[in-house]
């Protein structure tokens, strides 16, 4: 199947063929007036007329882009245009050379819209054919040159092929390399697609279940806790419903009130009744808040810490803050994930900053600032 590129070259050359049969009729019209004696000028003024009649139909076909029948009656009208010379005289006037142009456009030009066997076949009959038919009316013994001259049609027209040909070669692999550019570009979509999904997914296990099974391994947590096993219920609905997610939209308060059961800590929470985002936008959001209010259960030394939503579906903040022990962010290693992943590079996913300000002994404030449009 030809690509783009090919397409807009055969486009291309039925125009230009137009174009080209169509700018060069007035002057070759005009020399054939030109040239012709007094006595002969009514018979050529007539043959000149019906040659630009029929080279206008072939333009107005050309320009269409129907089927293939005219190109064997333009030899036709062709070869019959050479026979007016009977009637003109135009070998004894040796006005025979706009003849020559005619055809030899014709079957130049005929390269650029017709497959090789065709164009070929049609250089052939009518560059040929005229030959044949001046020869017929006397030309040699007037003038050899005026039947060599006709002769030059053909290979004309086999350059024009041979340049037509390299052309659409180069059209040919302009398509190939732009398929090629299109089948990595959608390889490397689908991979970072993937790895987008893995990522995710990565940090939903990290900020459920793994922090629940490391907080019970380190001993921060019994057990036999009463709300541990809910707790693993919630992490595994959640890594369910991330692996198979439709929602288009949904309330972000929702989520966050949801997520606030599940920290085991007293969270003061200020936020509006509602703020319908994005799934995406929302989830992220939400997911990020869950990791911060991790980190204060886990190492802020506190209990207690205070979530506070302001904005709407164009703009929101979302401040997450404590007044736990604090800590210095230059020494948090590359290798934890629980700020650069969970948190900033959830965030980052969607558009939206993660900024995290803390110091030892001042608490820490993780502030959550999200646009539309930005994602």
């Amino acid at each position: 199947m030809a690509g783009q590129a090919a397409r807009l070259l055969v486009r291309f050359g039925r125009r230009y063929a137009a174009a080209v049969r169509l700018a060069t009729l007035v002057p070759i019209c005009a020399i054939a007036l030109f040239r012709a004696p007094p006595e002969h000028l009514a018979a050529t003024v007539s043959v000149a007329g019906a040659a630009a009649a029929w080279t206008c139909c072939y333009v107005w076909w050309l320009s269409s882009g129907r089927g293939a029948l005219p190109v064997a009656l333009d030899v036709v009208v062709l070869l019959g245009l050479s026979a007016s010379v009977f009637w003109t005289d135009a070998i004894e006037d040796r006005n025979t050379g706009w003849l020559r142009l005619l055809i030899t456009f014709a079957c130049v030009t005929c390269q650029w819209h017709t497959s090789p066997m065709v164009g070929g076949a049609a250089a052939v009959a009518a560059g040929g054919g005229a030959a044949g038919v001046l020869a017929a009316a006397g030309a040699a013994e007037v003038d050899a040159s005026l039947l060599s001259g006709q002769l030059w049609a053909v290979p004309a027209a086999g350059l024009s092929r041979a340049a037509w040909v390299l052309v659409r070669h180069a059209a040919d692999r302009a398509d190939r390399i732009t398929a090629e550019a299109a089948r990595v570009r959608g390889e490397s979509m689908v991979a970072a697609a993937v790895r987008a999904e893995e990522r995710e997914f990565a940090n939903s296990l990290h900020d459920t279940a793994a922090t629940t099974l490391l907080m019970v391994g380190t001993g921060q947590v019994r057990s036999d806790a009463d709300w541990l096993a809910p707790q693993a219920r919630r992490d595994l609905d959640r890594l369910r419903s991330d692996s198979g997610r439709t929602a288009r939209h949904t309330d972000l308060v929702d989520l966050l009130c949801a997520d606030l059961d599940a920290t085991q800590l007293a969270v003061e929470f200020d936020a509006p009744a509602r703020l319908v985002l994005p799934f995406d936008s929302a989830r992220a959001i939400a997911d990020a808040a869950r990791e911060a209010l991790t980190n204060v259960r886990r190492h802020a030394g506190t209990a207690r810490a205070t979530v506070r939503l302001s904005g709407n579906a164009r703009a929101l903040r979302l401040d997450i803050a404590d007044r736990g022990k604090g800590f210095s962010l230059a020494d948090v290693p590359e290798t934890r994930r629980g700020l650069r992943e969970s948190v900033r590079g959830r965030m980052d996913r969607v558009g939206g900053t993660a900024t995290i300000t803390s110091a030892p002994g001042e608490g820490t404030l993780v502030r959550l600032e999200w646009r539309a449009g930005d994602e």
